[in-house]
């Protein structure tokens, strides 16, 4: 067990406390499944400097709004998305983050399984490293996180996204992942990235059929016993419409994704999950004011502390 309730960045510690800490997302990209488009044109290769200010100011109202740290890509890893070139990538994500990290007083992490991106990011101001390949894509990549500090955030994925929705399945979705996790970690540790530093992800939609995604969300107390910081990231994801699909009172008119990416961020708080990654971060603090002054948090608040 971790000695204090932490997750340390390359510059400052993070406190896991009575209450989730929020990731806002920032989507450079203009092909992810919800923001896509926002910042970069479909077939926009970089950053212009209309939409570098437009990623500038929604970065600094996420923060006005009580986001903890905003996680910023330059890659789409939604199913079936083109992988794209590093340098695309470090000219998409690098303007923002230099534009940024003078002017946020929360960390910047870099969404990335890329070593030279993450590289470019940490030189840029970012301060922690998510890699949806669990730090297993790129042989280069945890040297870049060693020798930089950098916080870093390993997620399990069933294959690449180009792969990983073909057929997903388990044996038990929630021990396998749950190895899979440990054995990550310890991968961490034996290369020299200290324990306060790992945050770790089960992956909700990488390589998971709608039903492992719900399987694995009712397991987050479980994955929050770890020992570690656990990050739950299921904003606006597949899973979410499926669900409201089977209920006959939500038509595809009214169909309304941040309402249950809500509703699932209130449960995984309610678990004990450290850290919850979303688009709608001024909806998502609300609620979890709402959630924590009517006792929502009680339940798991012994058990946080990890």
């Amino acid at each position: 067990m971790m000695q204090r309730a932490v997750w340390r960045t390359s510059r400052r510690a993070l406190e896991i406390g009575r209450r989730p800490l929020v990731m806002g997302i920032l989507n450079v990209t203009p092909d992810s499944f919800s923001d896509g488009g926002r910042f970069v044109a479909p077939g926009q290769q970089l950053t212009n400097s209309q939409t570098l200010e437009l990623a500038v100011d929604a970065a600094l109202k996420m923060q006005a709004d009580g986001a903890d740290l905003i996680d910023i890509g330059g890659e789409s890893t939604r199913p079936y998305s083109d992988s794209v070139d590093a340098e695309i990538e470090i000219e998409r994500v690098v303007p923002v983050i230099e534009r940024l990290a003078d002017r946020l007083a929360i960390p910047i992490s870099v969404d990335t399984s890329k070593a030279t991106v993450a590289n470019a990011a940490i030189q840029a101001g970012a301060e922690i490293v998510n890699d949806v390949s669990g730090l297993e894509g790129d042989p280069e990549m945890p040297a870049v996180v060693v020798e930089s500090l950098a916080g870093v955030c390993v997620m399990h994925m069933q294959g690449n996204p180009q792969t990983m929705q073909d057929d997903p399945s388990y044996g038990d979705v929630v021990e396998e992942i749950e190895r899979y996790l440990l054995a990550r970690r310890q991968a961490c540790l034996d290369l020299g990235i200290e324990p306060e530093r790992i945050c770790l992800d089960p992956g909700i939609g990488f390589g998971k059929t709608h039903d492992h995604n719900l399987t694995l969300l009712r397991a987050t107390s479980r994955f929050a016993s770890l020992g570690s910081p656990i990050l739950i990231g299921h904003s606006r994801k597949g899973f979410i419409r499926k669900v409201l699909d089977r209920n006959e009172r939500c038509s595809k008119d009214d169909y309304n994704p941040m309402a249950g990416t809500l509703a699932v961020s209130m449960a995984v708080a309610a678990a004990g999950a450290h850290v919850i990654r979303v688009h709608d971060v001024a909806e998502t603090v609300q609620a979890l004011d709402l959630f924590e002054a009517s006792g929502g948090l009680e339940v798991s608040f012994n058990d946080r502390t990890i």
